[in-house]
Formats: C-alpha cells, sequence, structure tokens
C-alpha cells in the first residue's frame, strides 16, 4: 500500500489541540506529514500550549513536536518532514510534486484571506495555491468569531475554487465528557474530509 503524504500548516489562530491531535493521528495512520509553521503560529504554539518552537532548526522543531505528541522523537522524524515557512521554493511549493491534500489548522484569517487573493507570500499560501490549482484537497480550519462580511467573502471565495472550510466547531449531540473529546470531534472531522475519496 502507497503511504499517504499530506502538507499541514499551523497559522496563528487559537485552536492549537487540534493541530497537536491531527499530527498524532496521521502518524499513528501510518501517514507522512510535509509540515509546515508560520512565525504567528509559533507564538500561539507557545501561549497555548507552553511549546517553543525553533523555526529555523529542523531537529528542535521536531524534538517540540515529539514532546507535544508525546511521541518517541524517532517515530516523528520518521512521518515529519519539516519546512520552513519563508522556504518559498521547496517541493511542497511546486505543482509536480504530489500529495494527497493540505490541511492548515488552525487557519488564522489573515493566511485565509491571502490564499483567497492568490497572494502566495509564502510557503504556506503558495503550496495551499498549489493545492487549488491542481484540483487537490485543501481543508482550511478557522477558529475566530464573530465573523465579518471580509471573513465570510473569502471563506465563500475559497469554496468555490475548491477548499473545503471546515471551522472548528465542537459538537454536544455526542455528550463529551471533557475537552479532550470536543477536540477529537473536530479532528476526525478533518480528517473525513481530509481522507475521503471522490
Amino acid at each position: 500500500m502507497t503511504q499517504k503524504n499530506y502538507i499541514i500548516a499551523i497559522t496563528g489562530a487559537s485552536g492549537m489541540p487540534y493541530a497537536v491531535r491531527l499530527l498524532k493521528m496521521l502518524i499513528e495512520s501510518g501517514c507522512g506529514i510535509h509540515l509546515c509553521i508560520s512565525s504567528a503560529g509559533a507564538r500561539v504554539l507557545r501561549e497555548e500550549l507552553d511549546v517553543k518552537i525553533p523555526l529555523r532548526d529542523c531537529e528542535g522543531v521536531l524534538n517540540a513536536v515529539a514532546s507535544l505528541l508525546k511521541m518517541p522523537y524517532g517515530t516523528v522524524k520518521k512521518h515529519i518532514l519539516y519546512y520552513h515557512f519563508s522556504d518559498i521554493g521547496a517541493r511542497i511549493a511546486s505543482g509536480s510534486f504530489k500529495t494527497n491534500g493540505m490541511a492548515i489548522v488552525p487557519c488564522s484569517m489573515g493566511t485565509l484571506g491571502s490564499i483567497a487573493g492568490g497572494l502566495s507570500e509564502n510557503l504556506i499560501e503558495r503550496a495551499a495555491d498549489v493545492c487549488l490549482k491542481e484540483g487537490r484537497k485543501l481543508i482550511l480550519v478557522p477558529r475566530e468569531t464573530p465573523l465579518n462580511s471580509i471573513h465570510l467573502e473569502n471563506m465563500l471565495r475559497l469554496k468555490y475554487a475548491g477548499a473545503c472550510i471546515l471551522p472548528a466547531m465542537p459538537a454536544f449531540y455526542n455528550k463529551p465528557k471533557n475537552i479532550s473529546d470536543m477536540v477529537d470531534f473536530v479532528t476526525e472531522r478533518i480528517i473525513a474530509n481530509l481522507t475521503k475519496t471522490n
């Protein structure tokens, strides 16, 4: 069986437990991950989860991720390739490099707006643009409230372009017992949409 490979980007919005759980679940499923973290994403990781992400140190990033996931470093290194967000020449910036899709978790409104405008000013935006132009899955997980008309128009524009807009909205019909149950609900929806075949 061919290994599935996904681009996972973490940007500067609240909701870092979703990103951590997504990485863990994909690794446990045997997937390969191309990971990119924005500078604002690193800041919010520090603020929400008390972990420092040394963005320019690949080994340091993988060590920090291993600590967050409570997984051995070797396991994380086997499944995750890390790219600095300014490396616009990285292979995930090219349509000729095939992946099974991309999820931006959490997705800041700044990132969402830049993708909607086709700006591609960093690797995360460029990789998302590649997914859209190549017809690959692009899952955007915003966590913002309330939403203004610009947010809504950008989401609609991206939906028309082929993206899946999956807001981080936990449900209560499943009677969650704790925060982990609520995180899992959203994360499982992300994975279901990222991995489903059309």
